[in-house]
């Protein structure tokens, strides 16, 4: 049997004010403007905790052909560009025709991609592949966790899957999971059905977390339901918050052998339960004042989330909001990682390690994130920002952060980057040579996936309050396009019902 799989990935932003380009994929995606062949993509994801890498594990220990014609990704960002998404789809379905004929098509996807011309993207690339193939080759989607997913998607796919956990350290068995299931398809075993229930709830990052309650337990309660006879697979997608789109928001999927009335009812189910979980979804943030008092009080390490500014979700990675009351309070002990700021790294490699210098860092993108601070700053050393995944997410995946720099400012340190990176992974850290036994309070621009590597030697995380385009709180966000009206928690619940 003969599987073509493709990928398209982005996490859309909305608020933000740098739109998406070609460039930006090509850059984050490491092939290089020939977008990589069919071996690039071996090569790269064989291996590794990724989609892609469990559907190369997938088919190999199934003993199917599996041809990867196109994966790209660009770190969430702004809108993507009308020109952007009309070029990538447009060599994804050229590569997809070069390989026909094929028995299945597995898509990795994200789910929240929002174009100049489409909200619910990934739903536009599904038709079109399904315009390429026809009705009678099954297509199996993977989706990431905060995907938002209206109908449309549902009526073009065959399955959808999406992460179980947030960290999505998972990636490699969903990936595994798409291609099991597309043998049982192939080989007539299974013919699968799909219901979906969009929520009247929007929740934000720091509760979506599946390491904390009540969702730990929620997805127990999924992977239940998913061992009951005649179910293949359930998917929750908390949504991704920081779209202003009609289909934001929380959806429950369950997919069922050829059984629809039991999809129905099991996807009910799953919806109630969710539903009745609400208010514990939302987060309670603190300020970085009160982080620096617990870092004090507390002889191991305290983590402050700074998910306001995470790059995972398109925010700049260069707010300074934390950064300047670390260093007014000259709160020695304190890392900053990573921030973004390609002029500051340039200006710390021409004057070279254990030079100090004056120069303006961070806060260079937009307003929304602190101000430019003006610092003198010791250069304490410099990498070239390469490294591998050795966490549980992305695991065995290269990646870089460019050129980098570790600065120190009045005793507190700053891991300055070239390319915008969420910390997720201490071996981004030891890039510049900081291990956690020498940080007392590290301030990290991430909601959650820091958990998946950092999580296990905190003594205490801390949900942060600052201001900026990712910041877990909708009271700073104005929707227009979006159902929110209608969805808790800006509206009572006493006023909703599903």
């Amino acid at each position: 049997m003969r599987i073509i799989s493709g990928g398209l990935q982005h996490e859309t932003n909305t608020f933000a004010v740098s739109k998406t380009s070609v460039d930006d994929f090509v850059r984050d995606s490491h092939f290089g403007i020939g977008y990589g062949t069919p071996e690039d993509i071996c090569r790269r994801f064989e291996g590794t905790n990724t989609i892609h890498g469990g559907y190369l594990r997938g088919a190999r220990e199934l003993e199917l052909e599996l041809l990867p014609v196109l994966n790209l990704r660009a770190y969430p960002s702004g809108m993507v560009l009308r020109e952007c998404f009309e070029a990538l789809v447009g060599e994804l379905l050229n590569r997809i025709e070069s390989a026909l004929p094929a028995d299945g098509v597995l898509l990795d996807l994200h789910g929240a991609m929002v174009t100049e011309d489409f909200e619910d993207a990934e739903a536009e690339i599904v038709r079109r592949v399904r315009g390429i193939v026809g009705t009678d080759v099954p297509i199996v989607v993977t989706l990431d966790l905060h995907a938002n997913i209206s109908p449309d998607l549902v009526e073009f796919a065959d399955a959808i899957i999406g992460f179980d956990t947030y960290p999505h350290v998972d990636m490699g068995d969903r990936g595994y999971e798409a291609v099991a299931l597309m043998s049982r398809i192939l080989r007539t075993e299974v013919r699968p059905v799909m219901a979906l229930r969009q929520l009247p709830l929007l929740t934000l990052p720091p509760m979506q977390c599946t390491l904390r309650e009540p969702m730990q337990s929620f997805i127990a309660d999924l992977h239940e339901l998913e061992s009951e006879e005649g179910i293949l697979t359930a998917t929750v997608a908390m949504g991704f918050p920081f779209a202003d789109i009609e289909c934001m928001g929380v959806s429950v999927i369950v997919v069922a052998d050829r059984d629809q009335e039991l999809a129905e009812a099991m996807v009910d189910q799953l919806s109630q339960r969710l539903w009745s979980l609400r208010e514990k979804l939302q987060p309670q943030l603190v300020s970085i004042e009160h982080a620096m008092e617990v870092s004090q009080q507390t002889d191991g390490l305290v983590i402050f989330a700074d998910g306001s500014d995470n790059p995972g979700g398109g925010a700049p990675c260069d707010g300074t909001v934390a950064l300047q009351a670390l260093i007014e309070a000259k709160h020695v002990g304190a890392v900053v990682a990573t921030l973004w700021d390609p002029e500051a790294v340039e200006l710390a490699w021409e004057a070279g390690v254990g030079v100090e210098l004056q120069l303006p860092l961070g806060a260079k993108v937009d307003d929304q994130h602190g101000d430019t601070l003006e610092v003198t700053a010791k250069v304490l050393r410099l990498s070239d920002g390469e490294f591998v995944f050795g966490g549980a997410m992305a695991q065995g995946l290269s990646d870089s952060l460019g050129n980098t720099a570790l600065l120190e400012i009045d005793g507190v340190r700053v891991v300055v980057t070239s390319l915008r990176r969420q910390c997720i992974d201490r071996n981004m850290l030891r890039t510049v040579g900081v291990e956690l036994d020498s940080i007392s309070l590290l301030v990290l621009k991430s909601a959650v996936h820091f958990r998946a590597d950092f999580g296990e030697f905190a003594d205490e995380i801390l949900d942060a309050d600052t201001p900026g385009i990712h910041r877990p709180d909708f009271s700073c966000f104005e929707y227009k396009n979006s159902r929110s009206h209608s969805c808790y928690p800006l509206v009572s619940f006493n006023q909703l019902d599903i």
